[in-house]
């Protein structure tokens, strides 16, 4: 004979959503049309009705400046900000020899790993003469990074490398290449950081050069002749 279970066993309850529920998807669509309508009328929209939540009174907001032909005609206005005049479609025309390259702190890192010399590589890859430069971030960075990057440090303080000064303070160093590439597009970043290539890669005309079976290489730049294709 068997032996009987003592799990007790539970009824499963139905669960229904109220009618006032702003999961509904008709109760979505009069919310938006309430905001519409407090829009066109210079007000602050109601807040979405929750379950067990009150509900927030429309109140007008003053407006600084009045609506312009678009913003009345429910047309959405854009910026868009103005293209660098070096630029010809994708084409960066303020690039040329002698190439000034904005190095990373990994890069650096990567080229002394791979037995790399950071200026004959470069000279290989784009055939024309290069000058590594460095941010004042980035350098910053290497200091604290410490004794295990103590070859990079004495690397990035030779007198080939260019120093740039930089006004951001206490920034991320990857922040600072992103902004001075976007400041003046006259630069190739060499980097081997998957986030930063991907965000460089956003800015349009930036060339991208980063290490691959040890030898430098470098993406989005047409006449680099020398790079590996």
């Amino acid at each position: 004979m068997g032996k009987a279970k003592k799990t007790r066993k539970f009824a499963v309850a139905k669960r229904t959503m109220a009618a006032s529920d702003m999961r509904l998807k008709r109760n979505q669509e009069k919310q938006a049309k309430k905001g519409e309508r407090a829009r066109s009328l210079g007000r602050r929209p109601a807040a979405p009705s929750l379950p067990g939540k009150w509900n927030m009174a429309l109140t007008p907001i003053p407006r600084p400046y009045p609506f312009t032909e678009a913003e009345k005609q429910g047309k959405k206005v854009t910026k868009v900000r103005q293209a660098p005049t070096g630029m010809f479609f994708t084409y960066n025309n303020a690039l040329g020899p002698p190439f000034h390259v904005l190095v990373d702190t990994n890069f650096i890192n990567f080229a002394i790993r791979n037995k790399l010399d950071l200026y004959a590589s470069m000279m290989d890859c784009l055939l024309a003469k290069s000058i590594p430069c460095v941010t004042d971030c980035v350098m910053a960075e290497l200091e604290k990074l410490g004794s295990r990057y103590r070859v990079a440090l004495r690397m990035a303080k030779d007198p080939r490398f260019m120093r740039i000064p930089c006004m951001c303070r206490g920034t991320y160093a990857d922040d600072c290449l992103v902004q001075m590439v976007q400041q003046h597009r006259c630069y190739i970043v060499a980097t081997c950081d998957r986030e930063l290539k991907q965000r460089i890669r956003k800015i349009p005309g930036v060339p991208i050069m980063y290490i691959s079976a040890r030898r430098f290489t470098i993406e989005r730049m047409p006449e680099a002749f020398g790079a590996p294709r």
